[in-house]
């Protein structure tokens, strides 16, 4: 089995560098609103006192994850001001390495990762380990589980990794995300029997920096940062009139509001379409794809021109395998599909979801060359939505009634620009109180008129109505998903929307656990 990586990297290999990055809650410690009420539960309140990153508790369960004789895969991260070559343009720009993405980390399930970042950067980072469920205290999200990475200093991230699948790291300081601080992390199982001749990681971007504007200009003028102390109330309808700020019409017929931020670029492994990333292989073999949306703002509609892919996993778990000619990935998800090629050149193409432009790579199984129009038929079909697979039986959590029910309403309004969960903004917004051994059951109500891809750290949480495995959801305008998961990682994990700007004004608050 051949094993191509994203990037420049060529193969996979089994003990990769390591990255780092991604933004940041915004100032303040969640921990400080930890004895609030919760917007809801059942079975009475939660008890006791907050669990932080540094307890016993945490440790303990660490200890507990790892084995004599563990694998410990090490590497370095060192995020840094870089110049990456996008594909005939040039921008200035942070990353791990001279290259998007940043460099593949790979080890097996229950292996130790010890990854150490070099902070060489201007201003104050960490790195998120995106989907994993490790210790609180390496979760990475600066004034909740750690200090931040101050300039000229080190941190090592130290977890055992649990559970197989495709994962991805990135900065959770501020809007870094949107620079080029992100990486794929891949956690093998060593039962899986890898019946595939290729594996191909595509990561899809949405890209400005160095291009005249940064993030940070971005949220400027959305207002992110501003005074809000008068919105009041206001928080409660996103208007469709006002939604963009100046930037464009982005509607979706699929998401409705597609998006906040009119990109200039689109990326597949960091390169644009006219200078296109390439897989090369054969007519008949079978390549598994790992895809990992790495957008800030902007979810993706993909298609392998003249295929039809079967999806496999979604956030690492397996899935009742699914055939469909496009698939719609928002921010902060993955899927794994897996294609038999035919013969020829086929564009691997990504259309932004309600916005123009798109990103594409190729895949060469012959000689020749894409026709003139290379979008793909397929990009137009329906796509499938994560929330229309089924679980595996295998990964199916226990049916059992719920301990706990907590309900998170997602609201916002762009005049001010301020995203909510129940109406209140980090980090005022109330934490979401439980114990550990405990069956949750949280409902999520969309209150807006634009999507929100929510993500819950250190847990993996079921969809109640058909038990599908993810740890990021996308939620469409006006409409309600229920989820469940087990209490069994403590400490405080963040809860918040994969938008970058929404999550940096204020959509976001904490699962905190009590003992």
């Amino acid at each position: 089995m051949n094993a191509d990586a994203t990037g420049r990297a060529g193969a996979l290999s089994r003990a990769p560098r390591v990255l780092v990055s991604r933004r940041s809650f915004l100032a303040g410690s969640l921990l400080a609103g930890a004895g609030a009420l919760t917007a809801c539960s059942g079975s009475g309140s939660a008890t006791g006192s907050p669990v932080g990153a540094s307890s016993d508790l945490v440790r303990r369960l660490e200890q507990e994850r790892r084995s004599p004789g563990q694998t410990v895969v090490s590497a370095q991260l060192s995020p840094r001001p870089v110049d990456v070559d996008l594909g005939g343009r040039v921008v200035s720009t942070w990353g791990y390495d001279q290259q998007l993405p940043g460099p593949l980390v790979r080890a097996q399930a229950g292996d130790r990762l010890q990854i150490t970042v070099d902070n060489q950067l201007p201003q104050e980072t960490s790195v998120h380990w995106h989907g994993i469920a490790m210790s609180n205290d390496m979760d990475g999200v600066p004034g909740l589980t750690q200090d931040p990475i101050a300039p000229g200093t080190t941190f090592t991230y130290d977890f055992t990794a649990p559970d197989p699948g495709t994962y991805f790291y990135h900065s959770h300081s501020g809007l870094q995300l949107d620079r080029g601080l992100y990486g794929v992390v891949i956690i093998d199982d060593p039962d899986e029997p890898g019946d595939y001749d290729h594996e191909w990681l595509v990561v899809l971007d949405d890209w400005l920096d160095g291009t005249g504007r940064t993030p940070d200009d971005v949220a400027r003028d959305l207002g992110i940062g501003a005074d809000t102390a008068d919105a009041g109330m206001q928080g409660m309808d996103h208007d469709m009139m006002d939604m963009h700020g100046g930037e464009g019409s982005m509607i979706s017929p699929i998401l409705g509001s597609a998006g906040d931020v009119t990109y200039p670029h689109f990326l597949i492994n960091g390169r644009l379409p006219v200078d296109p990333y390439v897989w090369r292989a054969s007519r008949g073999q079978r390549v598994r794809i790992r895809f990992v949306n790495a957008g800030a703002d902007t979810a993706f509609r993909v298609a392998l021109g003249g295929h039809r892919m079967t999806v496999t996993h979604t956030d690492g778990f397996p899935v009742l395998p699914e055939d469909t000619d496009s698939l719609l990935i928002g921010m902060g998800e993955r899927f794994d599909v897996v294609v038999t090629l035919g013969d020829g050149v086929f564009p691997l193409f990504a259309q932004p979801e309600g916005k123009d432009g798109h990103a594409q790579a190729l895949v060469r199984t012959a000689a020749g060359d894409l026709p003139t129009n290379s979008r793909p038929v397929e990009v137009d079909r329906r796509p499938l939505l994560g929330t229309d697979l089924s679980p595996s039986e295998a990964v199916r959590l226990s049916s059992q009634s719920h301990d706990r029910y907590h309900s998170v309403d997602l609201g916002g309004t762009m005049s001010p620009y301020r995203w909510t969960l129940n109406s209140q903004v980090h980090p005022d917004s109330a934490p979401l109180e439980v114990n550990s051994g405990e069956r949750v059951r949280m409902r999520m109500r969309n209150m807006s008129d634009m999507f929100h891809p929510m993500h819950l750290h250190g847990h993996t949480f079921a969809l109640a109505d058909s038990g599908l495995r993810k740890d990021t959801v996308t939620i469409r305008p006006m409409r309600t998903i229920e989820i469940e998961f087990d209490t069994d990682n403590p400490g405080q994990w963040a809860l918040h929307c994969h938008n970058a700007y929404h999550q940096e004004a204020g959509m976001m608050t904490t699962l905190s656990y009590l003992a």
